[in-house]
């Protein structure tokens, strides 16, 4: 490698961090987190559909919390001045028929919805998000049978679409 092409090499290196520090936007993973934000806290998600599905709030909040300390750099607090507030609740948890084969049910749908607030604190701003996934199983399955059966995928899917909605700049 010549002189030239090291030193070329070199500044577009120096450049490149230069563009990056300049920035004030912490990136990981497609999450967009600006630099003075360092603690977060998550607060209970409330159950406030129709129909309450007795697991489902407990543990979508403990599943959110997981997901944003293990993959973001914030801190999780459960102090009053926490950087991001985050808040919801279940606004919808309701079922119908999907399919029908032969003039009889085949397939149910299971759709549920939440409602999101991040407070943040920072920028004294409160944004809201609302995300709804629908979930189909056998029309031979009761409702207590498909939560039971859908009751992981549904806690994963709900928790990773709201941190999306959060973080990601979408």
């Amino acid at each position: 490698m010549t002189l030239n092409q090291k030193i070329f090499n070199s500044l577009k290196i120096f450049a490149a961090l230069i563009l990056i520090s300049s920035c004030r936007i912490y990136k990981f993973h497609d999450v967009s987190i600006p630099i003075d934000v360092k603690t977060v806290k998550v607060n209970y998600i409330e159950n406030k559909a129709q129909y309450v599905n007795p697991q489902l709030s407990p543990q979508l909040s403990d599943k959110l919390r997981q997901k944003i300390v293990s993959q973001t750099r914030l801190s999780q607090t459960n102090a009053d001045n926490a950087d991001w507030e985050i808040s919801g609740y279940v606004n919808n948890y309701s079922f119908s028929t999907s399919a029908i084969s032969g003039q009889r049910e085949a397939n149910n749908r299971l759709t549920v919805g939440v409602h999101i607030t991040l407070n943040d604190r920072k920028l004294n701003k409160v944004s809201e998000y609302d995300v709804s996934r629908n979930f189909e199983f056998p029309a031979s399955q009761s409702l207590e049978q498909a939560e039971a059966s859908l009751s992981d995928e549904m806690i994963r899917s709900l928790t990773d679409d709201i941190f999306n909605r959060i973080f990601s700049q979408w």
